[in-house]
């Protein structure tokens, strides 16, 4: 794993680096987890940001873009809390986050507090942040949780063949998305999650949760990422775990495919889906994995941008191909500036992506498979491709408002 050396100052001055003291300035607040159980998504996610500021530049229509920090933990009171100082203290023009998916859901409410300040998602994947009661300033360029696991189901049922699974998740609201996701594709298949278990952020201890696991299933899934995931893989190990195992999005990128240790290597195989594919050999990915590359040393990156690098990195074109529609005019209230966000095509790293009516991207998705390159460095390799996925999964809207909100228990397992 990349050296934890950078620090929340340290991604401050690296931002701010070169960019003048001009009296014209358009303020943007940046945050990220840089604190808690999931930093090192945080800091990567900072690293596609900063990748993305290589390629535009600072400075549109005249203006320099002031680049002011913030950091959260993943919970929604510290993610309030960041956006609260970068509004309220540092009266910044736009805010670009948070990560995390309850942090997007408490972010979201906060935007409708303060119409006068633009909002664009960093990386967190709620279902309800933009599909409940969305935020007309709010704008999330990356696909939700439930998005990102469009193919999966049905892969694991017709290719590899598994018939009943159990779950393992993080007991929140981003995890509860993939979760329902993976559910209405699996189940409407015909397959079964037998057994769903929820943990809190930041579990240290996975003993009886490994207990606990069922023995008569084909695999298991696991909702974990960030200091999470390292630990159950370790105790997984230890304890002579030796099932399939199925990956939610942050399970099975370079955050924790780039970890120290062995119990990685239990991922080995491990069949996953995500809003992007390390081997996927488009230009356009090919392109950003050498920019990435290129931005950092080897030891203060991974080898291939995380799926929360990607997402920041998206995140940084609405908003870089935005101001440069309005020319950096944002004097009308961000009337211009908003219209122009919500019409953006972008041609991003990952696949084109637009928005929908409530803001929402629509984007392609990939169905992967962990493998070794020989050399002992562990990539997500891309079996399926799956292009303009919408939030509602290809469901009629009226039908897929009738199934619920991601929850513990929502979806049952069942054809809709």
């Amino acid at each position: 794993m990349i050296k934890r050396s950078l620090g929340l100052a340290a991604f401050t001055a690296l931002l701010l680096a070169g960019t003048a003291h001009a009296a014209d300035k358009i303020k943007v607040g940046l945050f990220a987890t840089l604190e808690g159980t999931y930093t090192v998504l945080g800091e990567d996610g900072v690293r596609g940001f900063q990748t993305a500021m290589k390629k535009y530049g600072n400075k549109f229509g005249g203006k320099e873009i002031e680049i002011i920090m913030g950091s959260s933990d993943a919970t929604p009171d510290s993610a309030v809390r960041a956006a609260r100082k970068l509004v309220e203290q540092d009266k910044v023009d736009i805010i670009v986050g948070p990560l995390s998916g309850d942090e997007g859901i408490a972010v979201k409410d906060y935007a409708k507090t303060h119409p006068e300040v633009t909002f664009i998602n960093g990386g967190s994947g709620a279902q309800e942040t933009t599909y409940v009661d969305p935020a007309p300033n709010f704008f999330r360029f990356n696909m939700d949780g439930a998005q990102w696991q469009a193919g999966l189901g049905t892969y694991i049922y017709k290719d590899k063949g598994y018939r009943k699974i159990a779950t393992v998740g993080e007991d929140y609201s981003f995890i509860y998305t993939q979760v329902f996701g993976l559910a209405l594709e699996f189940c409407g298949a015909g397959g079964q999650i037998t057994n769903r278990q929820w943990v809190p952020l930041g579990t240290k201890d996975f003993g009886s949760v490994i207990a606990a696991l069922p023995d008569d299933v084909d695999a298991i899934y696991l909702g974990l990422g960030g200091g999470d995931a390292v630990n159950f893989l370790n105790q997984y190990q230890q304890a002579g775990g030796k099932a399939k195992l199925i990956g939610g999005s942050i399970m099975v990128d370079q955050t924790i495919l780039s970890a120290k240790g062995n119990a990685k290597n239990a991922l080995l195989g491990t069949v996953a889906a995500s809003g992007q594919g390390d081997t996927w050999e488009a230009p356009s990915w090919q392109a950003f994995v050498k920019a990435y590359q290129d931005a950092f040393p080897p030891e203060k990156r991974f080898p291939s941008p995380s799926l929360l690098a990607t997402n920041y990195y998206g995140a940084a074109m609405g908003l870089f191909e935005g101001l440069a529609k309005v020319n950096g005019d944002l004097s009308d209230g961000h009337k211009k500036f908003r219209a122009a966000l919500a019409s953006l095509v972008l041609d991003a790293p990952n696949g084109q992506i637009k928005l929908d009516s409530n803001r929402q991207a629509i984007g392609t998705n990939f169905v992967t498979e962990v493998i070794d390159d020989g050399k002992g460095t562990l990539y997500s390799k891309v079996v399926k491709v799956i292009p303009n996925v919408s939030q509602t999964l290809g469901y009629d809207p009226a039908a897929f408002a009738k199934i619920g909100i991601p929850s513990r228990t929502v979806p049952e397992c069942k054809k809709y």
